[in-house]
């Protein structure tokens, strides 16, 4: 069996030893070939740490298995002076690096001397010269023991642009993207840091993902870029079965609803959305909805969306919905809009209801942030925030009257760790108006509200929902999660302000046909007992084709 060699290092003195030793070179080595090789590794280690006068004795054998070096270290430079052409780098570059710059040289330590090299190569790749080479020529020392250098440029070129760019995979991505969303455009100075970054904005799209990283083909008189993206599967559809006891006839009611949306068919990047929903409160909603981003190659979007309420016989409303929007960047977006209402009472004796046929204008605002996780297709947005401002006035009766209104939502997903998460969801709205009418109040609860009450059950002129899970994964398909709920609500119509709470459990289940999902909650007041007769059970599917 071959004896493992020992290798001690030592210095000119005792200072120098122990500067050696807090190195932590490698004392045993399995033949001379590596103890040889180690100090090799430990001199240029000394060197780069300003130590660039060293100089080794040669090697003793001490025995059979003990080898002695012993290497002088002489002085130790802190900084170093680089010179440079000011026609070949730039201030701004060098700046990044450190503060200490002068007229023709800079200033740095010299331990950072590789690093240095290395990131201002990288920066002017990045302006255009991929094929750069640097290095330090006339290292010297002057009379004040200062070490110094000039920098040497190499661009081996002239200045290259991004000329081709070419999609592979999903050659029908839609240009528009890749100019506006993606930013990347041919002509402009080639920089596959900022390319590399911008491709990654592909994870915060539904309807493609990257499917490796970009690359690059350099001929002789052009730079052509290939992405290569597929097209993913992002319509969804949406539909939930919910059941409960009526406590007026202790009959089991059913309500539900669908929703549908399209997304990217075209290949245009746009999106339809259908909702319908019915529930055992005899209400009615259908919505539409159609987003066109880019209109002709410009960097502005539109979204237009048409809402129709009914509630049984006693009123309905229409609202349209018209909005201009761009994109700050791949998970931003701000509107600017129209949103026209108009509401029908269908009563016919109306003296004793605060329902009232009106119209109403708003210009809007809004603020749309969607950050998308594609590792996790359980729950792929990770974080979300909508805040809507509504500045207009609503007519009935021949009077004109200033209102604002304020609907937002936020939720995020915070990972303890690969199997547990907690999901909180902040949603809320606010009408303000010296009067109020009761077919223009919000209208909460449910499923995808406060649980445990029934949908839409809550009218509000003003409202707040807490939404809390912790969840659980089971494993690859299963989770579970527990349901703690919590809205403020304020109407001020019936002069109501109150606290709600609901507790509840749930689950969901990847199936081949979606994720279904089943909730069982009970809601309160603050005021009331907790009774079972008045659970909820929610179920839902949601299938991506």
């Amino acid at each position: 069996m071959a004896q493992n060699l020992n290798l001690e290092i030592i210095g000119s003195n005792d200072k120098e030893t122990e500067i050696i030793k807090n190195l932590n070179y490698n004392k045993t080595h399995i033949d001379y070939k590596s103890v040889l090789n180690e100090i090799d590794s430990l001199q240029n280690r000394v060197t780069k740490s300003g130590y660039i006068e060293n100089s080794i004795f040669a090697l003793t054998k001490l025995n059979d298995s003990t080898h002695l070096s012993k290497i002088h270290l002489g002085n130790k430079y802190e900084v170093i002076h680089i010179y440079f052409e000011k026609n070949q780098i730039t201030s701004q570059s060098i700046k990044l690096i450190t503060d200490n710059i002068f007229d023709s040289f800079f200033v740095i330590p010299f331990e950072e001397v590789e690093n240095t090299l290395s990131f201002l190569n990288k920066d002017i790749a990045n302006q255009g010269f991929p094929f750069t080479k640097l290095k330090l020529s006339d290292i010297k020392i002057n009379d004040e023991n200062i070490i110094s250098a000039r920098l040497i440029i190499n661009n081996g070129e002239s200045k290259r642009g991004l000329d081709k760019i070419i999609v592979k995979g999903y050659e029908k991505f839609p240009k528009s993207y890749l100019k506006r969303f993606l930013k990347i455009k041919p002509s402009k100075t080639f920089n596959i840091d900022a390319i590399k970054n911008k491709v990654n904005s592909l994870n915060n799209l539904r309807f493609a993902n990257q499917i490796k990283p970009p690359e690059v083909l350099f001929t002789k008189d052009s730079t052509q870029l290939y992405l290569y993206i597929e097209k993913a599967n992002s319509n969804t559809f949406d539909g939930y079965l919910g059941f409960s006891t009526n406590e007026n006839t202790n009959k089991l009611e059913f309500n539900g609803y669908l929703d549908l949306q399209l997304n990217n068919n075209f290949n245009y990047g746009e999106s339809l959305k259908l909702l319908y929903k019915a529930n055992e409160l005899e209400q009615k909603k259908f919505e539409i909805n159609i987003n066109l981003p880019y209109i002709l190659g410009s960097p502005i979007g539109t979204e237009l969306e048409l809402n129709i309420f009914k509630q049984d016989s006693t009123f309905n409303t229409v609202n349209q919905k018209a909005k201009l929007f761009y994109q700050l960047n791949a998970k931003t977006r701000v509107f600017i809009g129209l949103d026209a209402i108009e509401s029908n009472n269908l009563l016919e004796n109306t003296n004793t209801t605060q329902i009232n046929d009106y119209n109403a204008n708003f210009y809007t605002i809004k603020y749309d942030f969607e950050n998308r996780k594609t590792d996790n297709t359980t729950f792929p947005v990770k974080s979300l925030l909508k805040v809507e401002l509504g500045f207009g006035s609503r007519q009935f009766n021949n009077t004109n009257e200033k209102q604002t209104r304020i609907v937002s939502e936020l939720h995020h997903i915070f990972n303890l760790n690969q199997n547990n998460s907690i999901f909180l969801r902040l949603n809320g709205a606010l009408l303000n108006s010296k009067n109020h009418l009761e077919n223009e109040l919000f209208r909460f609860g449910g499923i995808n509200s406060i649980r445990g009450f029934q949908e839409n059950s809550l009218l509000a002129t003003q409202y707040g929902v807490l939404n809390t899970e912790y969840r659980y994964r089971l494993s690859n398909s299963i989770y579970a999660h527990t349901i703690i709920d919590f809205a403020t609500l304020n109407n001020k119509i019936d002069n109501i302000k109150e606290n709600l709470y609901s507790f509840g459990v749930g689950f969901g289940v990847t199936t081949k046909a979606g994720l279904l999902k089943f909730n069982y909650a009970n809601g309160k007041s603050e005021n009331q007992q907790f009774k079972l007769n008045n659970s909820k059970i929610h179920l839902s599917l949601t299938s991506v084709f």
